[in-house]
Formats: C-alpha cells, structure tokens, sequence
C-alpha cells in the first residue's frame, strides 16, 4: 500500500471521541455517559465512552459538553409576546400586570423577533400559538423554521360559536395556502377549556380532525382551573366574569360543574380527545386525568421554568412516563419561561427533577418535540456529517 501523500496528511486529522453527561442519538433511550466519535467532519460511532475507548484507542478525549443530542424543539411557545419583559409574579397577578400590561408589545414585530432567535439558536422545530391572524403570513414565509403554527381560537359563548368557527375556517384556508416546503405548517388551538364553549370547542376538534390540522390546548395549568370545573367558581371565575361572559360557568360547557369533573375529563366526554390534540401544562391533574390522555393517545407539554415563575405547580412527568405518555418540553412565552432557549429548560427541569433519568428530559426535549411538530427527528449516526449545534 502507498503511503499518505504529504498532502492528505496535512488534511487528514486524527479522529476525537467528544464525551458527555447523556448522549441522544434520535434512537432509542440515549446513553449517560455517551460519546461520540468523530472522524474528518463524519460521525464514526456513538454509544457508551468505554466501548468506543476500546474500538478507537487512537482517537483523542476531550468533554464536549453536557448533551449531545439533535438540537431541541420548542413545543410550545408564545412568539408575538418576544418583545414582552419577563416577569415572575403569582399567575392571577400576572396576567394583569404582564399580559395585559404589556398588550401593545404584542404583535409581528416580536413574532419575527422571536422567530429570529429561535434560528439563531439552531431549534429544531417549534410549536407556536398565534394569537393575531396578522401574524401567520410573515411566519409562514420562512423557510428555515418547522414546525407548526397554532392559530388561536377563543370565545366562550356557545350561542356565538358559528360564527366564530366559519371566521377561524376563513383565516385557517387562507393561511393553509402560504406553507411553503420546509416552513411552519398551520394548526389550531383552542385557548382552554374555560374559554372556548363547549358548542365552538366541538366545532373546532371535528374539523381539525377532519382537516389533519395539528391541535394544542392549555389545560389544567393553574390549580384554579380545577375548582373551576368541580364548583363553576373560583379566582378564575373571578377573573373570567370582569370581561363580557356567560351568566354561569354551566353555559360555556354545556353542563353542570360536579365534584369529580376535571378539564381533562370535560374534554374527553366531549369527544374533543378523539383527534389526539397535544395538551399543554396539565400540571393540576388526577392519576384519572393521566390514564385518559393515555388512552387517548394524546401528547403532552411541559413548560417547567413558566409553571414555577407563575407558581402554577409542577408538572407530574414519573406519572405521565409511566403511563406511556408522549412528553415534549416548550418554553412558553419570553414574559413567562424568561427565554426561548429549550436548553434551559432542559437544565431547569434536570434540577426540578433530580430523580428522573436525565436521558428522559433529553428525549423529550429532542423527539417528543418532533412527535408534537411532526417533524422529522435528526439522527446522530455512523456516516452523517457531525455539526457543532449537537452540543448542548
């Protein structure tokens, strides 16, 4: 055999075995410690650090960081709040003093803001709630952020529901036309289960599943919530009834508050699980509440810095992985996760739940997120090109 030519030895580069807390490689559970090895730009093998040591006893060891991973996906967050300032305050103080406080921020200029960093950041998809129709088209025009775009829809009196259903339809066909291939994609949500009738809710989860639409709905974020639906009262009734709102909290939900019933199992009994939508917070849940998302088949999000700063609760993720429940992680918006950056809130819920295996949190970050968004999840693997956004 003929030996290196002076040239290639000078563009040939020993290969180097990056080592890490928790390796995800897009398949299977991970490894903690993982380790990658990489040779001339390629990935050459990945796994457990002893085993690669053994298969590449040349290879340089240096620690690349604490994850290596496909980048994360931003489940769920707010983009047309970007220009808001973060501020931790009790939730029933906080949407006063932030959310409407704030309102004249909100818009497209933050939603592109938002978008903006979100690229820079390298995400590998987002799950964004849209609140403004003004704001789908320029969101829809980029090419360089999947995901899902979930335009938001809310109104809480069932006798206005037709209305409201054919303006949304409207606005949805509009936007369905502006995808363009490797952009956001058009979904729907429905805020709440308290502010969207039940009449305008069904209307809704019918023609999203008959549409293929993707559907996300807050539920069960704050401890308020429950009490709402066990006794149709509360500080969120409180809160509700300062705005123009049905007489009785019966009215929006097409049937009696009760002592056992809960948002999850409002929604369930209304049929409105059936399109398996993606459920996000479900902090203030019951082991019943979780064995119905299982058996729905629902996905779920978490957003643990924003329920924490919001004094919401937290999210019970031992439950929902042993009942088998898909968990990806979102960073709600700016004013309340405090930033748009998944890998903090990945480092955050490492300390929020020191008994869960890390590897966990990392998937759920990685293909829980692309599960929601319906992307496609990267894959870390021998013969693919190795990028420096891997390391988190």
């Amino acid at each position: 055999m003929r030996s290196m030519t002076v040239e290639a030895r000078a563009n040939f580069h020993a290969p180097e075995l990056l080592t890490c807390d928790v390796l995800f490689t897009g398949i299977g559970g991970g490894h903690s410690p993982g380790g990658v090895v990489v040779a001339n730009g390629v990935i050459a093998g990945t796994g457990d650090p002893a085993t690669l040591r053994a298969s590449y006893p040349h290879a340089r060891e240096r620690r690349a960081g604490a994850v290596i991973a496909p980048p994360p996906v931003n489940a769920h967050t707010h983009l047309d709040m970007s220009a808001y300032e973060f501020r931790a305050l009790p939730y029933f103080r906080w949407i006063p003093e932030v959310v409407m406080a704030q309102r004249e921020k909100r818009g497209v200029a933050g939603a592109v803001a938002g978008a903006d960093e979100l690229v820079r950041l390298g995400v590998g998809a987002v799950g964004d709630i849209v609140w403004q129709a003004e704001v789908l088209a320029p969101l829809l025009e980029r090419e360089d952020l999947p995901g899902v775009l979930y335009f938001e829809v809310l109104s809480p009196f069932p006798e206005r529901a037709d209305d409201v259903f054919r303006a949304a339809r409207t606005t949805l066909e509009a936007a369905r036309r502006l995808e363009r291939p490797g952009g956001p994609r058009v979904g729907l949500s429905p805020h709440t289960p308290f502010t969207v009738s039940h009449r305008l809710m069904r209307l809704l989860a019918d023609y999203a599943a008959g549409e293929g639409l993707p559907v996300q709905i807050h539920v069960a974020e704050h401890p308020a919530e429950s009490e709402l639906f066990r006794t149709g009262r509360g500080p969120i009734w409180d809160s509700m009834t300062r705005f123009p709102y049905p007489a009785t909290f019966a009215e929006v939900i097409g049937r009696a508050p009760e002592p056992e019933l809960t948002p999850v199992r409002y929604l369930d009994e209304l049929g409105a699980l059936a399109g398996r939508p993606t459920l996000v917070h479900m902090v203030n849940v019951t082991p019943e509440d979780i064995g119905r998302v299982a058996r729905a088949g629902c996905p779920v999000v978490t957003c643990p810095r924003s329920n924490a700063h919001l004094e919401c609760g937290t999210f019970p993720w031992g439950a929902f992985a042993a009942a088998g429940v898909e968990v990806a992680l979102g960073t709600d918006s700016v004013a309340s996760g405090e930033s748009l950056d998944v890998r903090e809130e990945v480092a955050f819920a490492r300390t929020l739940y020191p008994e869960l295996d890390p590897r966990l949190l990392v998937r759920a970050a990685v293909k829980g997120g692309h599960r929601v968004t319906g992307t496609p999840t990267p894959l870390l693997r021998r013969g693919e090109a190795w990028h420096a956004h891997y390391v988190w």
